[in-house]
Formats: C-alpha cells, sequence, structure tokens
C-alpha cells in the first residue's frame, strides 16, 4: 500500500456544482461521480472512538459501504439544500431566475449534501425518504437535525421510529455533538448546542413550509448562508489527511 499525504481542500473542490458531471436527467446525489468521491475523501476518517469509518466504493449495489466489526452501514447522499420547487411552485416561480440558478448551483456544492444510512429495514422507509415525505419535517435539513439531536436524548420527534432502525449507525459517534463534528455540521447549531432552525420553530407544528413569499426568501436565504458556511468550513480543513491507495 502506497500512502499519500496531501491537503484536504487539493482534493475537493467546494465550488464544483455535481449536475455539471451528472448525465441529464439524473440525481447528483445518486449519479455524480465527483460527489461520491467526495463523500469518501471526506467521512472515510476516525470516529469519535478512534476507529477508522473506511469507506468503500466499488462494491456492487452500494454507494459507500463500511464493513468491520463496528458493523455493516451502507450510505447514500442526500441533498439538504432543497427549493421545493414542486411543493411551493408559486413561491419558486416567483423568484428571479437568476436567485433560482445561483441557489441551485450553490446547494450542488459539497455543503448542501450530506450521508445518511441508505438501506431500508423490515421494508420501512430510509432516513432520507422519511424526512422527504413527513409532512411535519418536509426534507428541511435544520428539523432533520433537531430530530437526531432528541434522538441522542432519547426524545420523541416525528421521525423518532425511522432513526431507532438505525440506532447503530448513530451509535458510532457516541453523542449529538460527535455527530455534529463528524459531519462537519457546526454551522447549523448554536452555542448552546441547540439547532438554529432557518424558521421559528414552533415543535413541529404547523406544516413547515413557509406560508408567504416573504418566509420563503428568508428560508432560502438561511439555507445557503448554512451551506457557504459548511463549505468554507469543509475549505479549511488544511490539516494533512493520509489517503491509501493500491
Amino acid at each position: 500500500m502506497l500512502t499519500l499525504v496531501a491537503t484536504l481542500s487539493s482534493y475537493v473542490d467546494t465550488t464544483f456544482d455535481m449536475r455539471t458531471d451528472t448525465p441529464p436527467g439524473r440525481d447528483p446525489d445518486s449519479h455524480s461521480p465527483t460527489l461520491r468521491r467526495y463523500h469518501q475523501l471526506l467521512w472515510d476518517k476516525p470516529l469519535p472512538n478512534g476507529r477508522r469509518f473506511e469507506l468503500r466504493s466499488d462494491v456492487p449495489g452500494a454507494y459507500l459501504l463500511h464493513e468491520s466489526d463496528l458493523g455493516r452501514f451502507r450510505l447514500s447522499s442526500d441533498t439538504i439544500a432543497n427549493s421545493h420547487r414542486k411543493r411551493l411552485s408559486r413561491f419558486y416561480n416567483a423568484m428571479p431566475t437568476g436567485e433560482n440558478e445561483k441557489f441551485h448551483k450553490l446547494g450542488y456544492t459539497i455543503g448542501g449534501s450530506l450521508v445518511f444510512p441508505g438501506n431500508r429495514v423490515t421494508g420501512h422507509q430510509t432516513i432520507n425518504q422519511r424526512r422527504g415525505t413527513h409532512r411535519l419535517i418536509e426534507d428541511r435539513i435544520d428539523l432533520t437535525l433537531d430530530c437526531i439531536r432528541r434522538h441522542y436524548g432519547k426524545q420523541e420527534s416525528p421521525l423518532s421510529a425511522t432513526l431507532a432502525l438505525y440506532d447503530d449507525f448513530f451509535a458510532l459517534f457516541d453523542c449529538f455533538e460527535g455527530y455534529v463534528d463528524f459531519f462537519l455540521l457546526q454551522d447549523l447549531i448554536t452555542p448552546h448546542s441547540e439547532v438554529a432552525f432557518f424558521l421559528p420553530f414552533r415543535d413541529f407544528r404547523p406544516s413547515p413550509l413557509p406560508g408567504d413569499l416573504a418566509s420563503y426568501r428568508e428560508y432560502r436565504e438561511r439555507t445557503l448562508a448554512f451551506v457557504e458556511s459548511r463549505d468554507r468550513r469543509i475549505a479549511r480543513l488544511n490539516e494533512s489527511v493520509s489517503l491509501s491507495t493500491p
């Protein structure tokens, strides 16, 4: 094995739009080779317990796979910058075309993507699927992250049943702070270890979707601010990482 030492920033271009190497009509989360490579580079690293979370991208049928005595974890990518262009088409279409394109261009950088367990358990929806279909979450990453915070605190949330199916995955990170630090989500957390919501939080009710154009614009601005901050955090990773190749 040859060990190459390089700065992570030289491998992860935080300005790269994942749509540009995705076949037309396909989803970057599953079809962008650059996105998968970046996920592998970023998350193949030591866990809080010091063990390496080694990720393979060469296993048929698996986007990324970890397999060791820690367990077998199949991961998939999900976009966490959602414009709700279908559910809120009236607001989306009211925005200038340039602003919509800016949202998608930035949203499809690495800062706008996250990995979750991708295997279905006993026929139930995955985390990606459930957070997208649950009407109290509506695919919002801030609300999803608060559900994960509650999971670690053994508190109820709209995603409790789904997250419990993947308890072995969340146990890898020891605690909520460990999960946040591992996946570089610090810019969505307040100094008091609470979630910095994109819109005023009312305990998951009523609908989490913006109800007017002004709220929709605020939601998008805060979403992009988080993605930009996360991209900057990734770009600042100047410490050396070891990359092993055959």
